[in-house]
């Protein structure tokens, strides 16, 4: 399992974005140097967060990319589909289905309950994150995820 480059980079522009300072905003070039993105990925990440209503941008000098809501209403599970869609969304079996136009196993799949239950889970953890919640230090971080962590095997133990 592995997430894109393009979430990746998603999320690292979101949050430089929450944190800076600048009343005008940051502009591609700015944010392409300060993340090590090159610009054209940089405008391309940042065009599908601005479609998906987490960014706004202004043109001009005094233009750039600022957040559309606070940091504290953005939430990072509603981030990754917008960059990258889920891991396992229900056309899945469809889509790979091998050779023949139906999975051999669309009857009785274990392989199909496992990559459902690991979106569940995925889904309940990150839809807990804001935005605001990773602007804090990592060990904060690391706290608050494993706290949603427990929290959620407490629920299917």
């Amino acid at each position: 399992m592995k997430f894109s480059a393009q979430e990746d980079f998603g999320m690292r522009l979101l949050l430089r974005i929450a944190k800076s300072k600048s009343p005008n905003g940051l502009t591609i070039p700015e944010l392409s140097e300060l993340e090590g993105i090159s610009v054209s990925n940089a405008g391309k990440i940042l065009r599908i967060l601005r479609l998906a209503g987490f960014v706004d941008s202004a043109r001009g000098q005094t233009g750039g990319y600022k957040l559309k809501v606070g940091a504290n209403k953005i939430i990072v599970n509603d981030v990754m589909a917008a960059l990258g869609g889920k891991l396992f969304e229900s056309g899945f079996c469809e889509q790979h289905a091998g050779i023949d136009n139906i999975c051999t196993n669309t009857i009785d799949c274990s392989i199909r309950s496992l990559w459902r239950t690991i979106q569940m889970m995925l889904d309940n953890v990150l839809s807990q994150i804001t935005l605001q919640d990773l602007l804090g230090k990592e060990e904060d971080v690391n706290l608050l995820v494993g706290n949603h962590v427990e929290r959620i095997k407490n629920l299917y133990a």
